[in-house]
């Protein structure tokens, strides 16, 4: 029984991390529509947060992952930064304050128009 539960964390923890990582793969896509942001960031973070505790539990229960008995552990650290990191939405704010390009370049030509002007 405990080989099975073992098997099936296994299993669960890595396809979770592959939609995981497939999702933030295509968050650019989803991107388009706010709410369809959120909604994504959240269902990353929540597959992280699950596959994190997957990861544990294989960890203690003495699985294996990829042939090592050390990697689920840090995996599964590495499952709740992506998480917590999915979940900052910084979209249109300023986080540097440093103006982009886009925003340099509107400034120089409307400077070029003043002058001319």
């Amino acid at each position: 029984m405990a080989m099975e539960l073992v098997s099936i964390l296994e299993a669960a923890s890595i396809s979770m991390c592959g939609i995981a990582t497939i999702l933030w793969m295509a968050i650019g896509t989803l991107a388009r529509f706010e709410r369809g942001e959120v909604l994504t960031q959240k269902i990353v973070a929540t597959l992280c947060i699950i596959s994190a505790i997957m990861l544990f539990i294989l960890h203690y229960l003495g699985g294996e992952l990829w042939g090592s008995t050390t990697v689920a552990r840090p995996f599964a650290v590495i499952a709740v930064i992506v998480a917590i990191s999915g979940m900052m939405n910084i979209k249109g704010k300023d986080v540097q304050g440093e103006s982009n390009p886009h925003q340099i370049m509107k400034m120089r030509a409307a400077e070029k128009e003043n002058n001319n002007d």
